[in-house]
């Protein structure tokens, strides 16, 4: 008799347990309210596209649909990889990524911990708002800049330069210079921008332990390097590992439009090939697959940063 019991009241449980999850979620509609468009976003926008991914392992026939193309394997994968241009592309998106990562990284940290370091003021406030600015800058808006600045007829960097007696080089045609001006110019933007979330991180620093160094005789540079930096470990650490998944998710729409038939050579990366591919040349299925091939090694680059950031510290994305 009591073993009966005991049978019964453990297949009660789950039912019961259902019955209180769904009771506390009546309670709090106005929160699953609040964060339906946020989830219908993700899953209409960002996970009901994945069915699509198919295409890529099909001959994608758009009269037959998705379902009604025959299959082809890895036949757009083989292609792509056995291309002349495959090398080309996968290079000049890496070089751009980790030149970007390199001079693009440090610098919000850097800048974050200036600004910690000066007084709440006018001079403060002013040196914030300018370098925040151009994160407001649209991209088209952005690359216009870009090529009225170093137009050689009437770029203004251009006339500077030859006012100091130099020859300005071919900023806008010369694939030497592409990347640089690529990244140079992200720089300008997103710096600023990016040093709202290491403020945010170094305004959980105890003041007492500043108070305490300085008893001690501890000089600024001492007080950064031993509580200021070890404090935004984590968030460098867990925005390394971010930058790392997206090492090869170079946007299309700046390199496109500051892309021109003479610095194609450094200009061209796989994002590009796969909207030239895809919606110029109309090969769906061929660009899908090279799109899924960048994706996929974006996670694995994502979960091998994070396994090896685990080991080594105690912060991770999971």
């Amino acid at each position: 008799m009591q073993g009966n019991a005991d049978s019964a009241l453990a297949m009660n449980m789950p039912a019961s347990k259902k019955k209180s999850v769904w009771k506390r979620m009546a309670q709090t509609w106005e929160l699953y309210l609040f964060i339906a468009p946020a989830f219908l976003y993700f899953l209409i926008f960002h996970y009901g596209p994945m069915y699509g991914i198919q295409i890529a392992f099909k001959n994608f026939i758009p009269a037959k649909g998705i379902t009604g193309s025959p299959w082809v394997g890895f036949d757009h994968f083989e292609r792509f990889f056995n291309s002349y241009y495959f090398w080309d592309l996968l290079w000049n998106t890496l070089s751009i990524s980790l030149y970007e990562l390199a001079i693009g990284f440090p610098l919000p940290i850097i800048l974050a911990l200036a600004f910690n370091e000066v007084k709440d003021g006018f001079f403060k406030r002013t040196v914030q708002t300018v370098t925040y600015a151009p994160h407001f800058i649209s991209v088209v808006v952005m690359a216009g800049i870009i090529i009225t600045f170093l137009s050689p007829s009437t770029g203004i960097i251009v006339h500077i330069i030859e006012f100091l007696g130099f020859e300005p080089a071919a900023f806008l045609t010369d694939p030497r210079w592409f990347k640089t001006v690529y990244v140079l110019s992200g720089v300008w933007q997103s710096t600023g921008w990016g040093t709202i979330i290491y403020l945010a991180a170094l305004s959980g620093v105890d003041p007492q332990l500043h108070e305490a160094a300085i008893m001690d005789g501890a000089s600024r540079w001492q007080r950064i390097w031993n509580i200021n930096i070890p404090t935004i470990v984590p968030t460098i650490t867990i925005l390394l590992i971010l930058n790392m998944g997206s090492i090869l998710g170079v946007g299309f729409e700046k390199i496109l439009l500051l892309q021109n038939p003479l610095n194609m050579e450094a200009s061209d990366v796989i994002s590009t090939f796969v909207y030239r591919s895809g919606l110029v040349d109309a090969q769906y299925s061929f660009s899908t697959a090279v799109g899924l091939f960048n994706s996929v090694v974006n996670a694995i680059l994502l979960i091998t940063v994070n396994q090896i950031a685990r080991r080594t510290s105690e912060t991770s994305l999971w």
